[in-house]
């Protein structure tokens, strides 16, 4: 792991790019939809379309992401997207685009993150010391905060500039971008077992993975809860702070944030733009230090499986969230729900600090601390 540095590197670069384009492209598509239909409910089923799959798709998509190959797994991932992005853009030239086909490129774009996603966060380990990997979170919690920022202004340029289908190709460059990038690393894959391939013996071995530690079951269920209703300090350096203790206070952050954004007077739009900036910077925290923990406890051979259950998982109650939170809002008012949320969230936070397994999860080996202070004497 001598060059893990160089390595990632020239990853990263090849994930800024897919990234970023991919997320200009997306929001790009959503400005388009709504200047189109000016429809809540076709953003909506356009969300529901590009979550759906990957939350469905993932508990068995990672038993074949730790079976295969894992950088060609995530080459074939990023070329299945680009050709999808390429047909719809070439049904927009002809004009003949339907609001339907948006539809299956969203689900079709969704399939592939939910292989490519968890094939790279179950590398990681494989590539960084252990020390490092909430560094390394923290850096990859930075290109999707940057892509995430950009992004949206980016969509909004452009659609006023040109059509949706030149648009769409910028995702098929950053998709040929990053596979190119891939070529020139070597990703190790881990040592496989001699059992015969079974699916269901290998999809029950990733959630009695998230259970054979003590506490990454509640880990994992609180963190998915924070999914349901709700990097670049994280990736400065290396921070001798226990992680757990870290991950809890942002759940309180987070919820303390929607709460007082949720009491806040209609008059006060600045405070609510702190307050949802507070909430950006906070999410990075968790979810940089989250990976990095379950990256550090988790055996490398089964955190294909264990990564794609924990996006699975988090994504189909954010899908429902779509339209039970619209409902809500409806019924009780958008201040009122940011108020229930944030106070349960913090309910969360609290719980959390009350299992000690919970808090026992980021006891670090003896080779990290000496990693840690190795990094920190250079």
């Amino acid at each position: 792991m001598e060059n893990w540095k160089k390595t990632f590197g020239i990853i990263w670069s090849g994930q800024l790019a897919s990234i970023l384009s991919s997320s200009v492209v997306g929001y790009a598509i959503i400005f388009w939809m709504s200047i189109e239909t000016g429809s809540a409910e076709v953003l909506a089923l356009a969300a529901i379309a590009g979550m759906l799959p990957q939350s469905l798709l993932g508990p068995v998509v990672g038993v074949y992401v730790d079976r295969w190959d894992r950088k060609r797994t995530m080459i074939l991932a990023d070329s299945f997207i680009a050709f999808c992005t390429l047909i719809l853009a070439v049904l927009f030239w002809f004009d003949v685009a339907q609001m339907w086909h948006i539809y299956i490129l969203l689900a079709c774009r969704s399939v592939g993150s939910a292989f490519h996603t968890p094939s790279m966060q179950a590398s990681v380990p494989l590539l960084a010391p252990e020390a490092q990997l909430t560094r390394v979170a923290g850096v990859n919690q930075i290109i999707n905060s940057l892509s995430n920022i950009i992004g949206p202004a980016l969509g909004a340029v452009l659609i006023s500039f040109t059509g949706i289908g030149n648009i769409l190709l910028l995702d098929v460059a950053g998709a040929i971008i990053a596979c190119t990038s891939l070529l020139f690393v070597r990703i190790p894959n881990p040592v496989r077992g001699t059992l015969k391939p079974n699916l269901w013996r290998e999809f029950r071995e990733g959630f009695s993975a998230m259970h054979a530690v003590p506490g990454m079951g509640w880990f994992f269920t609180l963190a998915i809860l924070v999914w349901f209703i709700g990097g670049a300090i994280m990736g400065a350096r290396v921070y001798r702070v226990n992680r757990i203790v870290l991950v809890n206070l942002m759940y309180l952050t987070i919820g303390m944030s929607f709460t007082i954004s949720g009491l806040l007077p209609p008059t006060a739009f600045v405070w609510f733009a702190v307050l949802s900036a507070i909430e950006g910077i906070t999410s990075s925290v968790f979810n940089s230090s989250f990976v990095s923990v379950v990256q550090t406890r988790i055996d490398a051979g089964v955190l294909g499986r264990v990564m794609s259950l924990y996006y699975s998982f988090g994504l189909l109650p954010s899908a429902i969230g779509l339209l039970g939170t619209g409902f809500l809002a409806e019924q009780v008012g958008l201040t009122t729900t940011f108020v229930i949320a944030g106070l349960v969230i913090c309910t969360l936070g609290l719980t959390a600090f009350c299992i000690p397994s919970v808090m026992r999860l980021d006891r670090q080996s003896k080779s990290a601390e000496l990693q840690t202070k190795a990094t920190d004497g250079k």
